[in-house]
C-alpha cells in the first residue's frame, strides 16, 4: 500500500463578530496524509495500548562468614567491588563477622549475579573461601 500526500487549500473565513477584519487574509494550507485504508477500523473503536514500565525485581547480595577469610580482604572487596566507603565497608564486614551474613548491596538479577561471580573469582585468586549468596529483596 503506498501512501501519498495531498495538499489541500482551505480558506478560513474570519468570524467578524469576535475578530477584527484582516487586511489581507491568506488561505491556509494543510498537508493531509491519505493512506489507502491504513488505520481504518471499520467503525470499531480503536483502543490505545498503554505500556506500563515496571522496575526490575531487586536481589540482595549477601556475604557469608567463614573462619579463614581475613577482615581486611572482606573490606577490600566491599570497597572495590561494591563501591562502599571505608566506614560502610567496616560496618558490613562486622555484620558478617558477628551475625554470619551481611548485605553487600541490592541489585537487579544480572548485576547481582555478576557481582557474586566477581567476588568468587577475587576470593579464589587470593585463596580465600569467601562466598556470597543472592536472595530476593
Amino acid at each position: 500500500m503506498s501512501a501519498f500526500r495531498r495538499t489541500v487549500t482551505v480558506r478560513l473565513k474570519p468570524d467578524t463578530t469576535d475578530l477584527p477584519l484582516l487586511a489581507n487574509p491568506r488561505p491556509t494550507r494543510y498537508a493531509v496524509s491519505v493512506s489507502n485504508g491504513q488505520g481504518e477500523t471499520d467503525g470499531a473503536v480503536k483502543e490505545r495500548v498503554k505500556v506500563e514500565k515496571k522496575d526490575p525485581t531487586l536481589y540482595k547480595v549477601v556475604l557469608l562468614n567463614d573462619d579463614y577469610t581475613t577482615m581486611e580482604f572482606v573490606m577490600h572487596v566491599l570497597e572495590t567491588l561494591f563501591q562502599k566507603s571505608s566506614a560502610e565497608a567496616y560496618r558490613v564486614m562486622m555484620q558478617v563477622h558477628l551475625n554470619g551474613s551481611g548485605i553487600a548491596g541490592v541489585y537487579p538479577w544480572e548485576v547481582a549475579e555478576t557481582k557474586v561471580d566477581a567476588l568468587t573469582s577475587l576470593a579464589r585468586a587470593a585463596e580465600y573461601p569467601l562466598r556470597a549468596a543472592i536472595e530476593e529483596a
